[in-house]
């Protein structure tokens, strides 16, 4: 493991792509380390000339440049001299941090990211949201393009976050003629270790569908996610307005999904779904908010055309994605809260139709009641 050295390096190309200084935010841990080890052996003839790896804290990883640095403070300036392309992965999508304090780091993280790149002349920023920032609606074409209009939003979820962070990169963009940004989208994350919505998702008793209407699945396992930024930053890949999505290719129908998750489903109307979601999310008692629960139910499907025109295939299709998110599922949830045997047992038995959400909910609020006090 290298640490950081005061030689001058020799000259190179200040682009980017094969041969440049690729740094790569929040490398000791999550997509950032698997992102990391990507580019310490990187594949084909691709081959950057340094990877930084910029973290608050060491990390068991070797071949690379430590500099330690908390992406929050402007002083990462500092820790950004002679990197081509700077990768930004520091961000927090846990479902146990409070919505304002994930949403203050996120975004203080992305703008000290860019700001901190700009001063310090480095020529390319590759920032990370989701394909949640196309919207999932009920009549969204299957599948959307690259290019397709972000949807405004400004709820507590990670959706909100992602519009803000890619706000902030359209902004920089105009600020910095100098500094290209790119915005990597991937389709909902899956792969060992995993908490999230969807995988709570698959991890209640059955899956939750809105009346009259059918989901089409599509996933992007975490390894895929490192593979394309490691590719983008290696390659210089940039789509229409700067925007590159990541997913595995095509989609899987409602019918397929529940063949292969070996589940069932039970099916509400949307208001009831929306409504509950929504008292449930207001009294904290779930993480999930309403605008989050429409990617559970509604479609949001991405054609990856930009990495696909420059060469770049995903390893993971739609069905091992899933079998993946299948084997990495946690203990039962509902409505993205964890629950216990009781209420999973309450959930299955009433589990067909409306009865189900209202019986869960019921029970979910009693037991947590109960272990508050009241």
């Amino acid at each position: 493991m290298n640490t950081e050295s005061s030689q001058v390096r020799p000259e190179h190309s200040r682009s980017g792509g094969a041969g440049a200084v690729v740094a790569v935010t929040g490398a000791a841990s999550g997509v950032g380390r698997l992102l990391v080890q990507r580019l310490a052996a990187p594949e084909g003839s691709a081959v950057p000339r340094e990877v930084v790896a910029i973290d608050s804290e060491f990390a068991d990883l070797r071949g690379v440049t430590w500099r330690i640095a908390d992406v929050r403070d402007p002083g990462l300036v500092s820790r950004l001299g002679g990197v081509d392309v700077l990768v930004h992965t520091a961000d927090d999508r846990s479902l146990e941090t409070r919505p304002a304090d994930r949403r203050a780091h996120n975004l203080r993280a992305a703008q000290t990211v860019l700001t901190a790149a700009a001063a310090s002349g480095v020529p390319r920023v590759l920032l990370v949201t989701g394909t949640m920032v196309y919207g999932a609606a009920p009549d969204n074409p299957v599948p959307l393009p690259e290019n397709a209009p972000r949807v405004s939003d400004n709820g507590d979820g990670l959706m909100g976050d992602f519009a803000e962070i890619e706000a902030l990169a359209e902004r920089a963009r105009r600020a910095h003629p100098g500094l290209a940004v790119t915005v990597v989208r991937p389709a909902p994350l899956v792969g060992p270790g995993l908490d999230t919505l969807l995988s709570r998702h698959f991890s209640a008793p059955r899956l939750l569908t809105v009346k009259g209407h059918r989901q089409h699945w599509q996933f992007c396992h975490v390894e895929d996610l490192a593979r394309a930024l490691a590719f983008c930053a290696l390659h210089g890949v940039d789509g229409p307005d700067g925007v590159v999505a990541v997913a595995s290719e095509g989609s899987l129908t409602q019918e397929q999904v529940e063949e292969i998750a070996g589940m069932k489903h039970f099916e509400v109307p949307a208001n009831l779904a929306f409504g509950t979601v929504r008292r449930l999310h207001q009294a904290r008692i779930t993480p999930a908010a309403e605008g989050e629960l429409k990617f559970l139910v509604y479609p949001c499907v991405v054609d990856g055309a930009a990495l696909r025109a420059a060469g770049w295939k995903p390893l993971h299709d739609n069905e091992a994605a899933l079998a993946s998110l299948l084997e990495s599922r946690g203990g039962p949830a509902l409505v993205g809260r964890s629950i216990g045997r009781k209420e999973v047992a309450v959930t299955a038995a009433g589990a067909a139709g409306a009865a189900a959400a209202a019986i869960g909910t019921a029970v979910t609020i009693r037991h947590l009641r109960k272990r508050k006090g009241g």
